[in-house]
């Protein structure tokens, strides 16, 4: 509480570029609700273990490599704090892979100023805050009994096919008669659509399956 009696949440933001860091955090700070103790380039500079902060902001584009093991480190740091990331390509996959690690919050970095704000009070006071317009898509695939692989095309069936018997995008190419940056651009929407991150889960996917 302050002085007006109105419940402060603290923040820290963690964001690699300092200009945006200082524009988030003074976006941020206009809010009455939201007290903003620190912005930092990593997690390293020990910014939640000073201030045990209500809610952590991180760039999920900044971490995503090494995403798993950052939130381990805040949860140690800090358990009490929330975590709510923001990224410039919200999809499915990476949204699912923040709900596996616990993460509270995901929103694209398109969303208002106002809906940022809104969603930073909200899983500060315990609620979650998910995109609608990934989240949508995730919980119907969620709650359907349909195959994930039901929903790729037949180019990408295809592919799928040719993934799972071994061969690299090149391979593919020549077999399909395609160029190497389309058969990846493929692979790539084959990943998310199956909830995949790398070519063997595809290719293992593909065996169970029997699609290979």
């Amino acid at each position: 509480m302050n002085g007006t009696g109105v419940r402060r949440y603290r923040l820290v933001v963690i964001q690699s570029q300092s200009i945006i860091a200082k524009a988030l955090c003074g976006l941020l700070a206009r809010d009455v609700e939201l007290d903003v103790a620190s912005d930092a380039r990593t997690l390293d500079e020990g910014c939640l273990s000073v201030h045990q902060p209500d809610l952590l902001l991180v760039d999920f584009d900044d971490v995503s490599a090494e995403f798993d093991e950052l939130v381990q480190r805040a949860r140690a740091q800090s358990p009490g704090t929330r975590i709510v990331v923001l990224t410039s390509h919200p999809q499915q996959i990476s949204m699912q892979r923040c709900l596996a690690c616990g993460v509270d919050g995901y929103l694209a970095k398109d969303v208002s100023p106002g809906e940022l704000i809104r969603a930073c009070k909200a899983v500060a006071r315990g609620e979650t805050y998910f995109d609608p317009r990934v989240a949508g898509g995730l919980l119907r695939r969620l709650k359907s009994d349909q195959p994930a692989h039901d929903e790729l095309s037949l180019r990408e069936s295809e592919i799928i096919r040719l993934i799972g018997v071994g061969l690299s995008n090149k391979e593919i190419g020549c077999r399909l008669y395609l160029s190497e940056k389309t058969v990846k651009n493929h692979v790539s929407r084959i990943f998310s659509k199956l909830g995949v991150t790398a070519r063997t889960q595809a290719a293992v996917y593909a065996i169970r399956n029997g699609i290979a």
